[in-house]
This record gives C-alpha cells, sequence and structure tokens, in this order.
C-alpha cells in the first residue's frame, strides 16, 4: 500500500511542476484582440496538437495523455509537439488556456478537450469555432449541445454510460457487504457528467436491495486528499456504521483506503471506477473489489485523432452519421476474478491501435433522456 501514501505526497511535490507544463508552448503569449468569427477551413496542412484536461498526476489523465503522446508519434512528431493545457480543475483556467493557444494559432489548432464541466462545453466550443480551429471533446456537455450544430468545427463528443457500470460496482458491494448495512458514497464534481451517472448507478443499485442504507454522499472532486478528508469525516460521524464504500473513481478510493488503514479499519468493501493501473493492481490483490476500465489510453488518442483528421481534411464530419459525432466510449468491469487477466492484457503494456480506426471501439450513440 505504500504506494498511495506515495501518490499523496507526489500529488503536492508535483502540482507545480505540471502547473509549468501547462503553460509548455504558451509562454510569454500576448492574448490579442478578441477572436474574429472565422468561417471553417477544409484541410489544415500542419496543425498544433493539444490536450486541455484536468490535471497529469491523477493517473487517468496520465493515461488520456499517453495516448494522445501516442498519437502524435504515429504522425512521426516527437511526444512534446503535443501541447498540453493543464486547467487544475479550474473551468475558468480552462477557458482563458484555451483561448490563449487559439490567439496564437487561430485555425492552425486541433484540440482534444475535457472541458471540466458541463457549462464550461459550450464557450469552449464556441471560441474554437469561431477561430475556424477544430476541437473534438470527452466527458462533459449539456444535452442541448450537439457537434453538428456547428458544421465541421466541433468534431465529436465522446462520453461513457456510467450509470450501468456503477450499478454493477455498486452490486458487487452490495453483495459482498451480505446485502445489509450501510454505505457511504464520495462523488466527482457536482456538475461533472459521469459524477451524476455514477451516484445514479449507486440509487439503481440500492433499489434491489432494501437492507442497504445510504448514510451519505459528498463530493470529493475527484481529488486523493479531499477524498481521505472526507473518509475520515464519514467515519468519525457514523463510526461502524459505515460497512462499505462506492467511489465514483480510483483516485478517490486511493483516499479511502489511506483513511481507513489511518484507524486500523482492514477489510472493508469498496469499489471504485476508471481502471487506472494501480487501482486494478488493488483490485488483483482484493484491496478493491471492483473497477470500470474506461480504456483512457485509447479514449485520449482518439480524440486527439478525430480532432486533427477533420482538420487535415481526411474526413468531413458534417458528412458522417450522428453516431459518428456524438458517440459512447467502451466500459468494462474488473473484478478480483479477473484482474490479473485484464491487468497483463491492459495494464502491463498498452496494445498497438490504429489512430485511423476512428469509431473503432465505441459503443453507440449517445442516448439522452427525454
Amino acid at each position: 500500500m505504500s504506494f498511495i501514501k506515495n501518490y499523496l505526497e507526489r500529488q503536492i511535490c508535483e502540482r507545480r511542476q505540471f502547473l509549468l507544463l501547462s503553460a509548455y508552448g504558451l509562454g510569454g503569449m500576448a492574448v490579442s484582440s478578441a477572436l474574429k468569427t472565422k468561417t471553417a477551413r477544409a484541410a489544415v496542412q500542419n496543425p498544433k496538437i493539444a490536450w486541455s484536461y484536468r490535471d497529469r498526476t491523477n493517473p487517468y489523465w496520465n493515461s488520456i495523455v499517453a495516448g494522445g503522446d501516442a498519437f502524435v508519434r504515429s504522425l512521426g512528431r516527437p511526444s512534446d509537439s503535443l501541447i498540453n493545457l493543464i486547467n487544475e480543475g479550474s473551468s475558468e483556467k480552462s477557458l482563458a488556456d484555451i483561448k490563449s493557444l487559439l490567439s496564437r494559432y487561430g485555425s492552425q489548432v486541433a484540440l482534444a478537450a475535457d472541458p471540466n464541466d458541463m457549462p464550461n462545453c459550450r464557450p469552449v466550443v464556441e471560441a474554437v469555432c469561431s477561430a475556424g480551429a477544430y476541437i473534438s471533446t470527452i466527458w462533459n456537455k449539456t444535452d442541448d449541445l450537439h457537434p453538428w450544430d456547428f458544421g465541421d468545427n466541433y468534431v465529436s463528443h465522446m462520453t461513457w454510460s456510467d450509470v450501468g457500470p456503477s450499478e454493477q460496482t455498486a452490486r458487487v458491494l452490495f453483495d459482498a457487504m451480505g446485502g445489509k448495512g450501510g454505505v457511504v458514497h464520495l462523488g466527482g464534481i457536482a456538475s461533472n457528467n459521469p459524477a451524476i451517472e455514477r451516484l445514479q448507478g449507486l440509487k439503481n443499485a440500492l433499489k434491489s436491495y432494501p437492507n442497504i442504507e445510504l448514510l451519505a454522499v459528498q463530493a470529493a472532486d475527484w481529488d486523493t486528499q479531499k477524498a481521505n478528508q472526507v473518509m475520515s469525516g464519514f467515519l468519525t460521524r457514523y463510526g461502524d456504521a459505515v460497512k462499505g464504500v462506492h467511489c465514483a473513481s480510483d483516485t478517490m478510493a486511493y483516499g479511502v483506503i489511506e483513511a481507513l488503514r489511518a484507524e486500523a479499519i482492514e477489510g472493508m468493501p469498496i469499489v471504485s471506477y476508471d481502471g487506472n493501473p494501480q487501482a486494478v493492481g488493488l483490485v488483483a490483490q482484493g484491496k478493491l473489489l471492483a473497477t470500470v476500465f474506461t480504456n483512457p489510453y485509447w479514449g485520449g488518442g482518439i480524440t486527439a485523432a478525430l480532432a486533427y483528421y477533420a482538420a487535415t481534411g481526411v474526413f468531413k464530419p458534417s458528412s458522417e452519421p450522428k453516431e459518428h459525432r456524438e458517440f459512447y466510449g467502451p466500459a468494462t468491469l474488473v473484478t478480483t476474478k479477473d484482474a490479473s487477466e485484464f491487468k497483463s492484457k491492459y495494464i502491463d503494456s498498452n496494445p498497438e491501435y490504429d489512430w485511423k480506426s476512428l469509431w473503432s471501439f465505441t459503443s453507440g450513440p449517445i442516448k439522452y433522456k427525454s
């Protein structure tokens, strides 16, 4: 379990380093006059490729950007040609960094982005499209925002259908609890699509387990240290009534495990989400009961590929069917029964992907509640 302690310490030490990384390629930029609306350009010869995301110290986002690096290298470019825009969980910084990038390179940008929260997606997309650049997004957008409403420049949006897999993890947890007792849930940022859906999955599972009591729900913002504090608070408030923990991400589960260790609590059933390498290892060891693998390495590479190949004119987004503009990514439940085999196949080394096979691992169009 030493990696969790090291991980907590590394988050503090590396945060300043990666804040500097977030400015790579953007240093000394002067924000120019307000962007003028431009028409979409059919093909960009050599676009700048950028990824805008939350936090490189987070294993999930590290895998996302590793996939982006792999795609960039597949083009014969060095990894450091990928521009990293790290928003540190701030939607304001996300938008400001993207506008700075656009002020320098204009329409010569192929951007992959998680806008950090749902409301921020629209201003991000509008800024990119006004510059005549290209963007593909993941995870967070509002239901009324669609790529096909922006011609070719808003290339695609990928999210993951989290309700079902989260319900599966909850059922694994409840069964391990013997179908009774109190459970707590640590969630992500309240306005994030995945946080909302993963909590809903837990609530769906509760309907089939009348003797399971949901003691508390609290956001820990996808953060290990905050999750540690939240779990410590749960233990102080509920004590022995807590019999299981449902985490909306692996990184929060690490904080939970450390909080339990500090109280000398062993064997508490815990489930999480994201399928980070460390988490899959913990599942294999029985320290976690389950996680859900969303293949962030592929997701990071293919999101960058979609923006790049649209920018360079390899395909025309507006000519594609809607299921190629908005779609679900893959999700796989990993439990103690199959974690070791899964780890050897997907974690110990990354599979080779054909980055031109743009929709090969998607799992259907996004479905909205009526």
